[in-house]
């Protein structure tokens, strides 16, 4: 019988991929982006090691939504003080900072643990098409 091979912090082999976001539905981009953050898309996956790739987004501000969503979702947050509820609407997120919307959206599909903060700090998202990581992507060969 075989043993499965687990990976350790030292055995992790980790790539640099670009995600183009032009065009492209939202919802769907994210679990991709999420899937690419933890590894899952690796045949030596395992669950309590960050075995997962580098990301960066490109063109995050051309992104589509589909419905009505862009005129009527909001995103709220607490100050922590009476009264303290904030919301942003989704359009102006989108217009304003969308790495955070980005950022926001795919916290949520990641572990709720300091292995899911790891994660998340592989994220890099740029509204245009310029990164400062052409140097890492080209170095291991992302896409």
């Amino acid at each position: 019988m075989k043993t499965t091979k687990m990976l350790n912090n030292q055995n992790v082999q980790r790539d640099w991929v670009i995600v183009d976001a032009k065009g492209k539905t939202f919802g769907r981009l994210v679990t991709e982006i999420a899937t690419l953050l933890r590894g899952k898309h690796k045949p030596s996956f395992t669950p309590h090691i960050d075995c997962g790739d580098y990301v960066v987004v490109v063109n995050a501000s051309s992104v589509k939504f589909t419905g009505n969503k862009v005129d009527t979702k909001n995103y709220y947050r607490h100050t922590g003080y009476f009264g303290g509820i904030k919301s942003d609407k989704l359009s102006d997120l989108l217009e304003k900072n969308p790495s955070k919307l980005f950022m926001l959206a795919t916290r949520g599909m990641l572990p709720k643990s300091n292995l899911g903060k790891a994660m998340i700090k592989k994220l890099k998202v740029y509204a245009g098409e310029e990164h400062p990581h052409t140097a890492q992507v080209n170095a291991k060969g992302g896409n």
